[in-house]
């Protein structure tokens, strides 16, 4: 097999582009929702604090400005992502597998040995495993 064509079978193993395909959409989600932060969020709450706006926030040190106000935002784009990302992906996939991973219901055709707990027949008078004498609860 020549490397060309083991490079090929590598891209198109379905992990690879299921990953490409997942960091494409992660990344123009996060602009989105960066966006959503710069242009939203943090305008009403620098109306509500009273500064015209978060990015602008600064403390000056000597000749160094420290942009304190673009470092909110980024936090805040940071906890919006992270809270989309828990409730829209995180808990509907745990509760889907939670549902799918329920026990199937018991066999009514069989019951265990009170003895040595193998599996047997209902009507069973003895275990065949152990022949202890089985008393039916029905």
């Amino acid at each position: 097999m020549t490397i060309l064509s083991e490079f090929k079978a590598f891209l198109l193993r379905g992990n690879v582009v299921d990953l490409a395909v997942a960091i494409v959409i992660g990344v123009a989600f996060g602009v989105v929702i960066t966006s959503m932060v710069e242009d939203l969020i943090t305008p009403i709450v620098a109306a509500i604090v009273g500064e015209p706006s978060f990015g602008g926030l600064t403390i000056e040190i000597g000749d160094s400005n420290l942009f304190y106000g673009r470092f909110l935002n980024a936090v805040f784009a940071f906890v919006t992502i992270a809270a989309a990302v828990f409730f829209f992906v995180v808990l509907p996939y745990n509760r889907f597998v939670a549902a799918s991973r329920k026990e199937p219901p018991p066999d009514p055709t069989t019951q265990k040995c009170p003895e040595c707990l193998s599996e047997i027949p209902v009507d069973a008078r003895r275990c065949a495993f152990c022949t202890n004498p089985v008393v039916t609860t029905a």
